[in-house]
């Protein structure tokens, strides 16, 4: 079983940044994690890290957001620049059958 933490949302305005944290109970370095958002009922795949190192990200973040993994202390980060109020979701990061709790990221000026 993996227990899954995020952390790092908050309010801010409109070009700021955040940087959301997931961590992990155990070793990730063999895992392939997500980042999700959701708003209402309505969810959708942000970024995923393979355990090869793989990267991917939804068109609408590409250039502005950056995932990156911490395996020594087992975190994956969400590095989120000029964000805008359309990222505003609650965001949850998962690998196989674990979800986090998730972290509220609102932008509004």
């Amino acid at each position: 079983q993996v227990h899954l933490v995020e952390s790092g949302g908050g309010l801010v305005q409109p070009g700021e940044s955040l940087r959301l944290s997931c961590t992990a109970s155990a070793s990730i370095m063999d895992a392939q994690v997500t980042w999700y958002r959701k708003v209402g009922s309505q969810r959708e795949y942000v970024a995923v890290i393979t355990p090869s190192g793989q990267i991917l990200y939804t068109d609408s973040v590409k250039g502005r957001f950056t995932i990156s993994r911490d395996t020594a202390q087992n975190i994956v980060y969400l590095q989120m620049n000029n964000l805008k109020p359309e990222d505003s979701a609650v965001y949850f990061c998962n690998t196989n059958e674990w979800w986090g709790q998730g972290t509220l990221v609102a932008v509004s000026a």
